[in-house]
């Protein structure tokens, strides 16, 4: 049994785009999972060591191998920067960016956007900033960052100055999506800030419908942005790799190194908080500590 599991999660592994949803949601629940099928492995291979099962062994190793081309180059890529290095925040070169869902119920908004000030940032994108802590991030956030835009329970703070922003429509039932636009250091960037709708059990599986339309029509949104150089910072409520996610990767490169899970904050199991690029390649992301919210903020460093 532990060789036929290993075999088994070795192949979904590497055909992971041919997991069929079966009505559930099974495929994108799968892609959502991927780097923790390296428990099977470990299981796998603690099973052959400790009953000396050469099948075992073997479907282990393979599985190792198929999860190692997977992820390595992902593992390989750059993290944080070394602690006093400068991040570029004030002016200099490239773009240090945060986006974090504060969670509407935290009960230290201030605190919260004091954390995120420790990396640095030039841009700050905000989730679930509710009317009533709004005052308290701004009190923060308003010294480093002076430009700021919001619209329903998104926000953005920034360096430099925002020239233009609106409300994004991509869901009409809700407000929490916007476009700026901001005069960066190498020209106008369009900034998107969105909250997509997340992902619910019920008795026929997982309801992935409501975000899945938040994916497409953020994507036709992507489609007609005039400007070259495009970030898009938020919450996306699902994993880089999931497949339904394409409307948007296919578009721009997310900025990833290493997993940096951030949700749930106590535990992080999946990353579900996202910044992608266009014309802007990230030399390096990783997490902040965690703050009040159920999420971790995510930060990465822009070339641009």
């Amino acid at each position: 049994m532990p060789a036929a599991l290993g075999l088994l999660t070795a192949l979904a592994l590497g055909g992971h785009r041919l997991v069929p949803e079966l009505g559930v949601g099974l495929g994108s629940l799968w892609e959502s999972a991927l780097p923790w099928s390296a428990l099977v492995a470990v299981a796998a291979l603690l099973c052959a060591a400790l009953r000396r099962a050469p099948a075992a062994a073997c479907a282990g190793g393979v599985l190792a191998v198929v999860w190692a081309v997977a992820f390595g180059p992902l593992l390989l890529g750059g993290g944080a920067p070394a602690h006093g290095a400068s991040t570029g925040g004030a002016g200099g070169p490239g773009l240090t960016v945060v986006t974090h869902n504060v969670n509407a119920a935290n009960p230290d908004p201030a605190g919260t956007a004091r954390a995120l000030l420790a990396a640095s940032p030039d841009l700050v994108a905000l989730e679930e900033v509710t009317d009533a802590a709004l005052p308290a991030y701004q009190g923060v956030l308003d010294k480093a960052l002076p430009h700021h835009a919001r619209t329903g329970t998104v926000a953005l703070w920034s360096r430099y100055p925002v020239t233009e922003s609106r409300r994004l429509v991509i869901d009409p039932g809700w407000n929490r999506s916007l476009r700026a636009e901001v005069s960066a250091p190498g020209g106008p960037l369009a900034v998107y800030v969105a909250h997509l709708a997340s992902v619910r059990m019920t008795a026929t599986g997982f309801a992935t419908a409501h975000r899945d339309r938040d994916i497409a029509a953020l994507g036709q949104a992507l489609d007609a942005e005039p400007l070259r150089r495009v970030l898009l910072l938020g919450d996306l409520n699902t994993a880089a790799d999931d497949r339904a996610l394409a409307p948007l990767t296919s578009r721009l490169t997310p900025a990833r190194s290493g997993f940096g899970f951030s949700w749930p904050s106590a535990l992080p199991l999946a990353r579900i908080d996202h910044i992608l690029t266009r014309d802007l390649p990230a030399t390096a992301t990783w997490t902040l500590p965690a703050t009040p919210s159920d999420h971790r903020p995510v930060a990465a460093r822009l070339r641009g």
